[in-house]
């Protein structure tokens, strides 16, 4: 069996708790090396994972002969760099969302990956969410009849603290629209399809002008809510909202999530919280909880048990599994850099319609 050689690049909170946890469960995996910058993190990753190939380069951990794929989980502007010069030793890369700052990073990105022959995906989490992929099916196979409506609710209770580099645009890109929309963005991209054109806004409510220790710091620049109308080439419509700032949502930790699908026979709702259950509903029918049927509450060959840890934290771990898949199975991951892009592409369109005012037109991306 394949055993593929994996490096973890930023070694913060997500890679500890998803990343780091799913490739060892995968047996066709093994995590061989970590890169930070942080010295003092680097060695307590030593000891928390077991690792003693340590880099506070990424250009240099790509040269390590030693590694085969590397999983980015870094600061949104290092993004761009890191995989370019992964892609360019000939390293499979997976990487955090947003892929770059805007997307021509992200198109130069997809296409040095596709030039030199790597496998290459974003880590758009949710797709791998039991509930989400059983809402894909029945509305793939016609359960919910023609699609109508999409409609997406992401809200947080976070504090108003400042988000470090998160919350400055040469860093970040944007706040909220590029954190967290941008994933129900591309999950409404794989369930109806390419969007024609859309209308947005965004707003910044909180200065955060203090860390969490009281100490002043410059304020964000960056929008904490956000937007968008969006018309599909199929016809459907859609409406996205996203705050960080809605108090009393906190649902341990996860907040609240609403995904819906109106079909012409149908309705059908996805929520993080419970992420085997979903909503179902029809005429005369309101909507009602039903459980996610055995063969979508994980991949096919995925070793993960279902039934074990917290439901709305361990399908997380399906990420690296497709991730490995593709890898050893020799084929594009998906989601791959190319839904990263599409993605991109709609949330620079929300940033130009609220500048501008309009309606933005939105342009086939070729592959």
């Amino acid at each position: 069996m394949k055993i593929v050689r994996v490096a973890i690049v930023g070694a913060g909170a997500v890679s500890d708790y998803h990343h780091v946890p799913a490739i060892r469960l995968d047996p066709r995996a093994e995590l061989v090396a970590v890169c930070d910058p942080n010295r003092q993190l680097l060695e307590q990753r030593r000891a928390d994972w077991g690792v003693d190939r340590l880099y506070e380069s990424a250009e240099e951990l790509c040269r390590d002969p030693e590694v085969d794929a590397l999983v980015v989980a870094t600061p949104n502007f290092t993004h761009r760099p890191i995989s370019l010069a992964a892609v360019q030793a000939g390293k499979h890369v997976m990487c955090e969302k947003p892929l770059g700052l805007h997307a021509g990073e992200v198109r130069e990105m997809y296409q040095a990956a596709r030039r030199n022959g790597v496998v290459h995906m974003t880590a758009f989490t949710y797709r791998f969410a039991p509930s989400m992929r059983y809402l894909r099916h029945l509305l793939k196979s016609g359960a919910l009849g023609e699609p109508r409506h999409f409609r997406s609710q992401r809200f947080l209770d976070l504090p108003e603290a400042s988000w470090g580099w998160r919350q400055y645009r040469q860093q970040a890109g944007a706040g909220d629209l590029f954190d967290m929309t941008i994933h129900r963005i591309d999950f409404a991209i794989d369930l109806l399809g390419p969007l024609r054109r859309v209308c947005g806004a965004v707003a910044r409510f909180a200065p955060r002008d203090r860390t969490a220790d009281g100490r002043p710091c410059p304020p964000s620049e960056v929008d904490d809510w956000s937007s968008l109308i969006g018309e599909f080439q199929s016809g459907a419509v859609g409406v996205w909202e996203g705050t960080t700032l809605a108090k009393g949502y906190g649902l341990n930790g996860f907040g609240h999530e609403w995904a819906e699908i109106n079909g012409a026979e149908g309705s059908a709702v996805y929520r993080l919280h419970e992420p085997n259950r979903i909503l179902l509903g029809r005429t005369g029918q309101d909507l009602a909880p039903v459980d996610v049927p055995a063969e979508f509450l994980k991949p096919a060959g995925s070793p993960r048990d279902p039934a074990q840890g917290e439901p709305a934290t361990v399908f997380r771990y399906d990420l690296v599994w497709e991730f490995v898949s593709a890898i050893v199975e020799g084929r594009e991951a998906v989601p791959s850099y190319y839904d990263g892009l599409r993605a991109q592409t709609i949330a620079d369109a929300v940033l130009q319609s609220h500048a501008e005012g309009r309606w933005i037109e939105i342009p086939d991306e070729p592959r």
